[in-house]
């Protein structure tokens, strides 16, 4: 059903014809490119009144207008085609950490690719003894190292994982760190293990992390790489 003004010259601008019908709905495109930008300023200049021309200061507004828009387009496609690429880079860097081990922060220990565990103990001043240990999710410690008079900074641990009977422990495992100073007091102390990198997550939007054992880690909080 259609509807009609009476006005012949409204109903054709509305697209109601005066008698019943079918109507055809047609969609233009109504985006306006360089070109057709041109051609429109083209016409603009050449139909004008002589009497009174168009003002060139406006008219140089809308050129410069409308090559700002252009251009601000052309960016940001150039941008995609950077982001595209710098994307699939990422993926490249971030796969050659796979099979390396990496040193993170960390209070628990996990096995390396031989079955070893490795780490290190942070000291804030000299230490007149310290002991490093590892326990299993049971309580029960299953290594132990210890070093006199060790001065302030990096102690590392290494232990093949094995048992007394040379069986494989399996981890992951809490360090227990107890150090003392001079005086005799227990010190604070920060720790470290190594990781094995397993494989990466690099989704397209979001930041790349490293799967371990120890969990998916950021590259930048690995203190070191193996």
């Amino acid at each position: 059903m259609t509807i009609s003004t009476g006005n012949s010259y409204l109903d054709s601008l509305t697209g109601n014809p005066k008698s019943g019908g079918t109507t055809t709905t047609t969609k233009s495109n109504q985006t306006l490119d360089q070109s057709s930008f041109l051609k429109l300023l083209t016409t603009q200049m050449t139909t004008q009144d002589p009497f009174d021309p168009v003002d060139n200061t406006q008219m140089v507004a809308q050129m410069a207008q409308f090559s700002s828009t252009t251009g601000i387009a052309e960016m940001n496609q150039s941008l995609k085609s950077i982001m595209s690429s710098l994307a699939s880079s990422r993926v490249g860097d971030a796969a050659s950490w796979i099979g390396k081990a990496a040193l993170v922060e960390s209070k628990t220990a996990a096995p390396l690719s031989d079955g070893s565990y490795a780490g290190k103990v942070t000291l804030p001043d000299n230490a007149s003894s310290a002991s490093v240990s590892l326990v299993d999710a049971t309580g029960k410690v299953v290594y132990t190292g210890r070093a006199e008079n060790v001065a302030k900074g990096d102690l590392p641990f290494y232990w093949d994982g094995k048992d007394q009977d040379g069986n494989a422990v399996a981890g992951p495992l809490t360090i227990s760190v107890y150090a003392k100073d001079k005086d005799g007091k227990t010190m604070d102390s920060s720790t470290a293990s190594w990781t094995t990198v397993q494989g990466v997550q690099s989704p397209a939007s979001g930041t790349t992390k490293l799967v371990t054992a120890l969990g998916t880690i950021d590259p930048a909080d690995a203190i070191q790489l193996s």
